[in-house]
């Protein structure tokens, strides 16, 4: 009985933990999205060798890695005009992916 209670006690301890947070899209969906669609201004390999072929447009792991970047940014980023980008809608399950795939490039700080 005294077990039966303590494990009780434990699945309702765990079950009020905070939710791990989701993943906003799916990583490789968004890379063959960027290689289709991206990848003739930006650098999108997570390569260190790659680059943008447009100077004026900066490779994904730079985008990843600019300070204070977060999903929310990018989301807000992709969907406003922008003068030195193609004007085209990014369909929200597309950017979602997108915007997966561009953070999963993000260097861990230590």
């Amino acid at each position: 009985m005294r077990i039966t209670a303590s494990v009780v006690a434990l699945l309702t301890l765990l079950g009020s933990a905070p939710a791990q947070s989701q993943q906003l899209g799916n990583v490789q969906a968004g890379l063959a999205y960027a290689r289709a669609h991206c990848g003739e201004c930006h650098g999108v390999e997570k390569a260190k060798a790659d680059f943008s072929p447009n100077i004026d447009a900066p490779d994904f792991s730079e985008v990843a890695n600019t300070p204070g970047m977060t999903e929310r940014a990018l989301i807000v980023w992709l969907q406003t005009p922008h003068p030195t980008m193609p004007n085209f809608m990014i369909p929200e399950n597309v950017r979602d992916d997108l915007v997966a795939y561009i953070m999963s490039l993000k260097v861990a700080k230590k």
